[in-house]
């Protein structure tokens, strides 16, 4: 009952963010520009050849999770951006000025979990190579930071990719926002335990079990999970109108609670107003177009020491887990398969907003050009 009250409150709050919007909306983007300019002027030219790109450039939706070499030979060419490597201690500090202007605190302290792991899976793996390295964050830029105008800027590398996409001062897309973790649960060692993902995990397994027999039957639609997220680095997202699982219109009032606090999780890795206004799009979808679908098993197995200098990636989970949750306009995927269901992917998509697709489409439209334009980009 206590939890119930807190999960309601939380939601209270959010939606009441929205009757501040244009007051918290304006000093986000503020402090973003602010925040990305001070970063950009304390680089040099040779640091700025590979960051900062034009607004309509290719370069803006081409992104990945994938560590570094797994990205280059997976595509062909380098991840772009300059990383923390290649800063000096004053640019680190701003790079992460710029970084916390586009999560929430809770997003920020994930986020930093995640990089963190990127030398927990070092030691684990006895990586001599650099395949692991907790400085291969690239951050890039398209545009020019400001008030006025289009600009954009990106967040990646293994298990990281963020998205912001600003118009006129306001931040009308921050989407794919990609977070993954390996390991999910940390096996051995001083950090044992952790879980950069916790919740995820276990606010959507706490809402599996408590479905009756018939609601479980609608909501597990696969014996097996997907080995990764269904729709991967797609530059659209796919499962656009093919929902699977369980409607939330089946669902009791305190289980539909469960599943929008389970989309608040994901919603409040970004800023207040951004979590208000996907949080505000998931209460108004109607509960028939609303799913929760898991695949795979309920549990997962327990959390195994692993040999160091053993890989943790494949080895897969026979059935592993996976689940999303899918209205017309968003989708939430999370999957855990790899190193036997102990290495795990999460992702926001929106189906027309990614990139600010929308948004350039809208432009494209009434400038006279078509919107496939905007999808061959």
């Amino acid at each position: 009952m206590i939890r119930r009250r807190v999960v309601r409150a939380v939601l209270a709050a959010l939606f009441a963010l929205c009757a501040l919007t244009a007051y918290e909306s304006a000093k986000t983007e503020a402090l973003m520009a602010d925040a990305a300019n001070r970063f950009l002027e304390s680089l040099d030219r040779m640091q700025r050849m590979g960051t900062v790109f034009a607004m309509d450039s290719e370069e803006r939706t081409n992104w990945h999770y994938f560590p570094e070499p797994g990205f280059t030979d997976e595509y062909g060419y380098v991840r772009n951006g300059i990383t923390f490597k290649d800063m000096d201690p004053k640019q680190r500090h701003l790079a992460y000025g710029l970084l916390s202007t586009g999560l929430g605190r809770a997003g920020f302290v994930k986020t930093m979990n995640v990089m963190a792991l990127e030398e927990i899976v070092r030691a684990i793996e006895d990586d001599q190579t650099g395949y692991r390295d907790t400085e291969r964050f690239h951050f890039t830029f398209f545009g020019e930071p400001g008030m006025t105008g289009d600009w954009g800027w990106r967040v990646e590398g293994h298990h990281v990719s963020l998205h912001y996409f600003v118009r006129d001062g306001k931040l009308v897309a921050s989407s794919p926002t990609f977070l993954g973790a390996n390991p999910h649960e940390v096996p051995q060692g001083l950090h044992k335990g952790m879980r950069a993902l916790e919740r995820e995990e276990d606010m959507a397994r706490a809402l599996l079990v408590s479905l009756d027999a018939g609601q479980r039957k609608q909501a597990i639609f696969d014996k097996q999970a997907p080995y990764d997220i269904v729709t991967m680095a797609d530059k659209r997202a796919k499962l656009d109108g093919e929902p699977q699982g369980i409607a939330a219109s089946e669902l009791s009032p305190n289980q539909y609670q469960d599943l929008l606090a389970l989309i608040g999780e994901y919603a409040a890795t970004m800023p207040p107003e951004v979590a208000a206004r996907r949080m505000k799009a998931a209460a108004q979808t109607p509960k028939g177009e609303l799913f929760f679908g898991w695949a795979g098993d309920i549990d997962r197995p327990a959390a195994m020491p692993i040999e160091i200098g053993s890989k943790t990636t494949e080895n897969r989970h026979l059935a592993g887990n996976y689940y999303r949750i899918q209205s017309p306009t968003f989708l939430i995927e999370f999957a855990n398969t790899q190193n036997q269901s102990n290495h795990s992917h999460a992702v926001w998509r929106e189906f027309e907003g990614d990139f600010g697709y929308d948004v350039l489409a809208a432009h494209y439209q009434g400038d006279g050009h078509g919107a496939e334009t905007v999808a061959a980009d």
